[in-house]
């Protein structure tokens, strides 16, 4: 496939797998896409059951059962002819080696921001959001943040690399403004009497129809 344009109806289960069908992109520095998705195969910072590096595998492959619709509900035109999307393959590092990881990720990810694109990373393991956070914190600014989830991951025991903490370093470095930010579906347990965030709980959730969880995100986020 040549074209960012269009519709291309392959086999649902063979030949190599990109998101949605779209085309492979090589080089970051030079994209003609208006997004670009970036696996991140990492599971190196998770205190459960590893496998979350075979994320991106995972969503690209289940992706093609949706690539062969030209016409995406609710939507009443072919999405891929009025948004280009590319596949940057998967964000590579030396196994075991998280320090490299996050400084090289945060690195590539201004790369492709820094050209006006919209990045969609595929995890992995929650401690990505981190890097991705600060690259687009460079290009951005302060950022409202919205993060659904069953864990606020705002936890400050962890170590440097922990998928429970992004979100205690991450206003700490000035990256999101908890003001302006909303978490939804937690169902584990949190200080709320020193915790800033904004939360719509998982029975909350439950209870609310769509559109209100909508609006009350609309309120904070601003």
């Amino acid at each position: 496939m040549s074209s960012l344009f269009g519709c291309v109806d392959h086999s649902l289960y063979s030949n190599g797998m990109t998101f949605l069908r779209r085309p492979m992109v090589q080089n970051i520095n030079s994209i003609e896409a208006d997004v670009v998705v970036l696996g991140l195969p990492f599971d190196l910072a998770t205190s459960g059951r590893p496998g979350a590096r075979l994320g991106p595998d995972a969503i690209r492959r289940a992706s093609v059962h949706l690539a062969w619709e030209d016409t995406k509900y609710p939507w009443t035109f072919p999405l891929f002819e009025r948004l280009t999307v590319a596949d940057a393959g998967d964000f590579t590092y030396p196994v075991g080696d998280p320090e490299y990881f996050t400084a090289q990720l945060e690195m590539a990810a201004e790369q492709i921001l820094r050209q006006g694109k919209t990045l969609l990373g595929l995890g992995g393991d929650h401690f990505v959001t981190l890097p991705l956070l600060r690259a687009h914190a460079k290009i951005h600014g302060k950022m409202a943040l919205v993060h659904f989830d069953a864990h606020t991951d705002t936890y400050s025991n962890g170590s440097r690399f922990d998928h429970g903490t992004m979100f205690y370093h991450a206003p700490m470095e000035g990256l999101i403004d908890v003001n302006h930010s909303i978490q939804l579906g937690i169902r584990t347990d949190f200080d709320q009497s020193k915790h800033e965030f904004a939360v719509i709980d998982a029975m909350q959730a439950n209870d609310l129809h769509a559109n209100d969880i909508a609006a009350q995100i609309i309120e904070r986020v601003g």
